[in-house]
């Protein structure tokens, strides 16, 4: 494992797509403690909902990207492991 794409959920019901290519446990604690700033600093505590491990970091860069572009319910749909349903909400309307 290089890199690992994750999904959490923010104490506002949003998510945060991010990516690590440190521990995953490490990272979430950064979150919660407010270490970097950012988008999740004033929605703690956030919670891991879904992750993938990748071998190559640049797989996992276009996976985080592709995911961040995603409406909410596809993110649910792929947190809730309804992969066949991915293709169906790609096709309606953003």
């Amino acid at each position: 494992m290089n890199a690992r794409v994750y999904i959490l959920e923010c104490s506002d019901g949003s998510f945060y797509v991010g990516l690590t290519r440190s521990s995953l446990e490490k990272r979430i604690a950064e979150h919660n403690t407010g270490y970097h700033g950012g988008y999740t600093r004033s929605r703690r505590p956030v919670s891991l909902r879904w992750f993938q491990d990748f071998d190559r970091i640049t797989d996992a860069i276009a996976a985080e990207r592709q995911i961040k572009g995603w409406r909410r319910e596809k993110k649910i749909a792929l947190i809730e492991g309804r992969i066949a349903d991915l293709p169906r909400l790609s096709k309606t309307a953003k």
